[in-house]
């Protein structure tokens, strides 16, 4: 195993990659219930959404691992799971055997793609300086994630968002939050984890020992709820997806968008994450690259067989990184750990969202490192790259921000007489941002 995934270069070590793939799994297990949730607004059953979404899960963290060597979770997708079910099927009157037809086809292409290396000449071509920005502005979006999920940042309708009011939800994720920072400055081995556990239980008696008033209003008896053990899993979306219906040519933009975003997203992740946790060749570009994109594909196609959206590449994978997982094996014990949870998924209820808030908060601020490579003091790469950078969490979108990012690094290269600098793979990606935007 240490020859297979090369330890010794990495720096790493067994232990550690396990710590590394538990603490990736503990901050991606939210979507094993929060998927479902979305995509059964759709009438699709959640239990068999739920079994899904762990398969998925799983065996493209595996894969990952096995094939690509890199320590990415690979799960269905949030934001692609809300455009499938609010956009498509609800939005589109789109039936959701044909939705899940598109998502196996836009796999298909994927794979293509990947086979055939254009996804590898796309992430040749966009400009590093925008690599950084987008590793910088991915680490305020899960910041800002990590402080909404724990309720700290609220919705405001006078200045869209703004502070919520001191109660033991709040003081306990701050309280949570300053325990594990100082672990992490400390750098106690498996200060996430610890962290995690320790918030979590700090976070039981919260509207039950307290009273307080303000979680009950909330619907929270308790932060921490047990609802069961055993759940039997659920097949009854396998290969339910309608692959001639799919073909219509009036959702030929559906599944250009499933390609176009889930490209995106899962590209702007592999750069993002390699820059920050400096896993880059001697040329500077991601590790396996073209291997990981390939089982991003694979992800995607048999997300439409087994009845979910597409799978893409987690942002939340940098939680394992900041652990010191370098290698495959960090994604393999994440994939294995979502298995039990066909039959255990009750048990989630155990970790509140503000447990797993603090990790999302101090894996941001490990992924700002790249924002010191911007050239600042050259305005024609720093503009674009703070537009790509802040648009990203502004915009709640990952793909937005590198869109705008791409277009205006190539409006500006070009007016200021610096054409050299635009490779024709950008010009195309160019197009097709303009296509997304306008679909």
């Amino acid at each position: 195993m240490e020859k297979y995934f090369n330890f010794g270069s990495h720096q790493t070590n067994l232990k550690t990659e396990i710590l590394a793939g538990v603490t990736t799994f503990l901050a991606t297990m939210y979507i094993i219930v929060v998927n479902p949730a979305i995509i059964s607004a759709t009438g699709m059953p959640f239990e068999g959404v739920l079994t899904a979404t762990v398969l998925v899960s799983a065996f493209s963290s595996i894969a990952m691992g096995i094939y690509a060597k890199n320590p990415i979770v690979i799960a269905p997708g949030m934001g692609i799971n809300a455009f499938f079910a609010y956009s498509v099927v609800i939005g589109m009157g789109v039936k959701w055997e044909i939705a899940l037809g598109a998502v196996f086809w836009s796999g298909i292409v994927f794979i293509i793609l990947s086979i055939l290396n254009v996804r590898k000449l796309i992430v040749q071509a966009i400009p590093k300086q925008l690599r950084y920005a987008i590793a910088s502005g991915i680490g305020i979006f899960i910041t800002f994630i990590g402080f909404e999920n724990a309720k700290f940042i609220v919705d405001n309708p006078a200045t869209l968002v703004g502070i919520a009011k001191m109660n033991s939800i709040v003081v306990t994720f701050l309280i949570g939050l300053m325990v594990m920072s100082v672990l992490v400055v400390k750098k106690v081995k498996g200060a996430i984890i610890l962290g995690i556990i320790f918030t979590t239980v700090l976070s039981i008696p919260i509207g039950r020992m307290y009273g307080d008033a303000s979680a009950i209003n909330n619907g929270f008896s308790t932060l921490v709820t047990w609802k069961g053990i055993f759940s039997a899993p659920d097949f009854s979306l396998f290969f339910k997806m309608d692959l001639i219906g799919s073909l219509q040519f009036a959702l030929l933009p559906v599944i250009f968008a499933f390609l176009f975003t889930d490209m995106f997203d899962s590209l702007s992740t592999f750069i993002g994450v390699a820059e920050a946790a400096n896993l880059v060749d001697k040329n500077g570009e991601p590790l396996n690259v073209k291997e990981s994109l390939l089982v991003d594909a694979f992800s995607t196609t048999i997300s439409g067989m087994f009845g979910t959206s597409a799978g893409t590449a987690y942002i939340e994978s940098a939680t394992g990184i900041k652990e010191g997982g370098r290698t495959g094996l960090t994604a393999i014990v994440a994939g294995l750990l979502f298995l039990p949870f066909m039959f255990l998924s009750p048990l989630l209820s155990i970790v509140p969202s503000i447990a797993t808030a603090p990790a999302l908060i101090l894996v941001g601020a490990f992924m700002m490192k790249p924002v010191i490579k911007i050239n600042w003091s050259n305005f024609d790469d720093a503009v674009p790259a703070f537009l790509g950078m802040v648009l990203i969490p502004f915009t709640y979108s990952i793909t937005q921000g590198i869109i705008w990012g791409f277009l205006s690094w190539t409006i500006i290269k070009i007016a200021t007489g610096k054409k050299e600098e635009i490779t024709p793979t950008l010009l195309i990606i160019d197009l097709f941002a303009i296509l997304a935007l306008i679909i």
